[in-house]
């Protein structure tokens, strides 16, 4: 058995807790997550594994859109494989038109079977809209100068 809880990034506290089987699939996982925060869970969604701080890493789609086949999704992750430990953690994001943005995490495990996930804390409502998110670039230093581009004047491009 599994215990995840699965924190809403926004201000106010959106929290859900839930037991689930060791064994089922990141879908499984996904549609357990939608319909505890009350979608329906028929949206484009991701998870994408990171590293403590929160780091987003390789992303695990919902489905698998490579022309062969072999890439991964959701219906090809097992939960205890793709989240083996303790304080293993995925990001999550449902609704790519709202971007829903969730953190998932492993608070408990054990070897116990259930046979039905259950919804065991529920904190605060989700908001009417997500919340915008903003994607800020590290700043370069290595990147071009306005002033770099001004000497392209001098050439006649009329000519090509």
């Amino acid at each position: 058995m599994y215990k995840v809880r699965i924190i809403l990034d926004t201000k106010e506290d959106v929290i859900r807790t839930i037991t689930v089987n060791n064994a089922i699939t990141l879908e499984e996982l996904h549609s357990l997550i939608a319909t505890s925060f009350g979608f329906n869970g028929q949206e484009m969604a991701s998870f994408y594994r990171t590293d403590n701080e929160w780091n987003q890493g390789e992303e695990i789609p919902l489905f698998n859109m490579s022309e062969f086949g072999d890439e991964l999704s959701m219906s090809t992750c097992i939960l205890n494989e793709t989240l083996p430990n303790i304080e293993d953690k995925l990001i999550y994001v449902y609704d790519f038109f709202s971007m829903w943005t969730f953190y998932v995490e492993v608070i408990d495990l054990s070897d116990e079977e259930i046979e039905e996930p259950i919804l065991i804390m529920s904190v605060g409502d989700i908001p009417d809209e997500a919340p915008e998110k903003e994607f800020v670039a590290e700043k370069n230093e290595d990147a071009f100068s306005d002033d770099e581009f001004d000497s392209f004047e001098d050439y006649d491009f009329d000519n090509y």
